[in-house]
């Protein structure tokens, strides 16, 4: 696994928000980077979504080099704190995360065929009024036959405190090697409230009626309507890595997530 150096060519990006653009004039003055074709690892400024956008742009690029985010954002659970002193030191003593993402195939109704990757979490919605029906499989075996719901979401670790939690689905500690499988708004079955898989297991989910009672399937913010079969699984050719101060090292806080109030 590559980690921090402060001797590796860095690139820095921003987010268009004011804050992370007044931060990335203060870093560029203090300190030199290079275009993120010729970086050996990336300075994110932003919040957890751009962390989120960062990351799938290097996806498409193929250009797999940890990434160390600084928060200018809301929230930034992903993020470390920013600070404009020290970035050198802090990138030489940054702890490596791997994560793996999640590929989405989805089916149209048409017979069209898109793939997605996901860090967070691929969630089936319905588009419509009406509750979606949807069969669900692990490793082709059928262990939902009809789940009566608004939707179904499959969250990695990195993506189980966002909208799986939101959802009541569990988190799940970096290094546990599974995913979990959360309802929304499940009606049918009453009592069933998700499932943990193993994450070298492949989950596939049937629409059950798609022209009267369509649903999108969205990777991250990646949104595909109309689908008919989705299948998902973790793709470990795809392994990103993020770079974390070691006092807010992302394993501690998706741990110390579980005693929230």
């Amino acid at each position: 696994m590559m980690t921090a150096n402060a001797d590796r060519p860095t690139a820095l990006l921003a987010s268009p928000a004011e804050a992370a653009q007044a931060a990335e004039v203060m870093l560029r003055e203090r300190y030199s980077f290079v275009a993120l074709e010729e970086a050996e690892q990336v300075v994110a400024l932003g919040g957890d979504g751009f962390l989120l956008h960062t990351l799938h742009e290097m996806l498409k690029r193929r250009t797999l080099c940890p990434v160390f985010g600084m928060n200018r954002g809301t929230i930034g659970f992903l993020m470390n704190e920013w600070r404009i002193d020290g970035l050198r030191d802090r990138l030489n003593r940054a702890r490596a995360f791997s994560v793996a993402p999640l590929r989405m195939d989805a089916v149209r109704v048409n017979g069209e065929t898109v793939s997605n990757p996901a860090i967070n979490e691929v969630s089936l919605l319905r588009e419509t009024r009406q509750t979606a029906l949807i069969e669900v499989s692990v490793n082709r075996r059928v262990v939902l036959p009809e789940l009566v719901c608004d939707g179904v979401l499959v969250a990695t670790p990195a993506g189980s405190t966002a909208y799986n939690l939101s959802a009541q689905g569990p988190i799940l500690p970096l290094g546990s090697n599974l995913v979990t499988l959360t309802p929304i708004s499940p009606f049918r079955p009453r009592r069933w409230r998700g499932a943990l898989i193993p994450d070298d297991l492949r989950i596939e989910f049937r629409v059950l009626d798609p022209v009267k009672r369509p649903v999108s399937a969205v990777a991250d913010q990646l949104e595909v309507r109309d689908v008919s079969t989705v299948t998902v699984r973790v793709d470990r050719s795809l392994a990103l890595t993020l770079l974390f101060d070691p006092e807010h090292a992302l394993d501690e806080r998706i741990t110390m997530e579980q005693f929230a109030v």
